[in-house]
């Protein structure tokens, strides 16, 4: 049972699109709107892919970025909250970490793609010259 539940886990983490339509599909059954049903789908895939990048990129080419993820997610997150300070005078927190969380999901979205293809590229470069 809990090496079932592991790869249940890894089939998760390297796969966060999976997520993102369980989510999806499960919130349009509930009969939420096209849209409030693809913020969450995208809210629950944002948890996933801050482990899903760092560990592509482990599983790949042996490098640890762990750390740098975290640190670019708050180095935005103060970015965002100055600009909201210095444009509103008064911030609303949960709108703010709305935003910051849904950048998030592009930002990591985009990364993971580009390091999937990356990956793929150059496997389908290394065996076709080994």
């Amino acid at each position: 049972m809990k090496i079932l539940i592991q790869y249940i886990v890894s089939i998760l983490i390297f796969f966060p699109i999976i997520i993102f339509f369980i989510t999806y599909f499960i919130a349009r059954k509930q009969k939420k709107g096209k849209s409030k049903s693809f913020g969450l789908a995208s809210d629950a895939t944002t948890i996933i892919l801050f482990f899903s990048v760092p560990l592509s990129i482990s599983s790949l080419w042996d490098k640890n970025y762990n750390v740098l993820v975290f640190v670019i997610a708050i180095v935005i997150a103060i970015i965002f909250t100055y600009i909201d300070w210095r444009t509103k005078k008064e911030i609303e927190v949960l709108r703010l970490l709305k935003k910051t969380w849904r950048l998030y999901f592009i930002l990591l979205t985009i990364a993971f793609l580009v390091i999937w293809i990356v990956g793929l590229v150059q496997s389908i470069i290394d065996y076709a010259f080994s």
